[in-house]
């Protein structure tokens, strides 16, 4: 059974939050372009760095990895 696409912060794949990781890895897009969205929105005097913020406290940090030993 699949299990259903959650969203998380990358613990890989992060400059500040992993916030952009995330949202990269669940839509399948480069973070990069999330990266460019979020400060152009902030440019532009919409809510670029709120909305960040918002969602780098409201989304879980990705979980870690196991190992097959309990490690």
């Amino acid at each position: 059974m699949d299990t259903p696409k959650r969203l998380y912060r990358s613990r890989t794949d992060r400059m500040i939050a992993g916030v952009c990781g995330g949202l990269g890895k669940y839509f399948g897009i480069d973070p990069t372009l999330v990266r460019l969205a979020f400060v152009i929105l902030a440019l532009a005097g919409m809510s670029g760095g709120l909305a960040y913020i918002i969602m780098w406290i409201v989304v879980p940090e990705e979980p870690e990895p196991t190992t097959p030993f309990g490690g």
